[in-house]
């Protein structure tokens, strides 16, 4: 009869790691595709106001955004409480919308100038004198084509 003998130990073998770059390139570019970058920082809150006719802008390249709204909670204890207009990332003045819309011009291409829409996102509380110097010095800009951001109504 022959004797078996167990041979020491035996060692789990390797896992083989060659396929791991590429699931790693497979997440990464999921994730790249998923993520939306974000234009802007908002420095202001506000809660939109309910419309029950709601349309949706065609091409969202042309659109310039004016926030107007109270200070987040972290800028109120330097700011204060009262509302504040927000162009790009920083508080300014409605004097500063001029320099704002020629900026805005420039960034576009010839052709694409004349559709430049300015979108106003202000708090549904807010005093409509702010808004009212905003639309003047919209005009003063010869920024005429101009859409205010509302939420939708849904039980109407």
């Amino acid at each position: 009869m022959a004797v078996m003998k167990k041979k020491g130990e035996r060692e789990v073998p390797a896992m083989s790691t060659t396929s791991l770059p590429d699931v790693v390139y497979i997440i990464l570019f999921f994730f790249m595709l998923s993520t939306s970058m974000r234009d802007q920082e908002l420095m202001v809150t506000y809660k939109l106001p309910e419309a029950t006719e709601v349309q949706k802008l065609e091409k969202k390249n042309l659109v310039s955004y004016i926030h107007i709204g109270t200070p987040s909670l972290n800028m109120q204890a330097k700011f204060g409480t009262a509302p504040r207009i927000q162009l790009n990332d920083s508080y300014k003045t409605t004097k500063d919308i001029l320099d704002f819309i020629a900026g805005e011009r420039d960034n576009l291409n010839e052709s694409d100038r004349a559709s430049m829409t300015v979108c106003l996102k202000a708090d549904e509380n807010t005093k409509m004198g702010v808004v009212a110097d905003v639309k003047q010095e919209l005009r003063r800009a010869n920024a005429l084509k101009l859409s205010y951001a509302s939420s939708k109504v849904l039980n109407y």
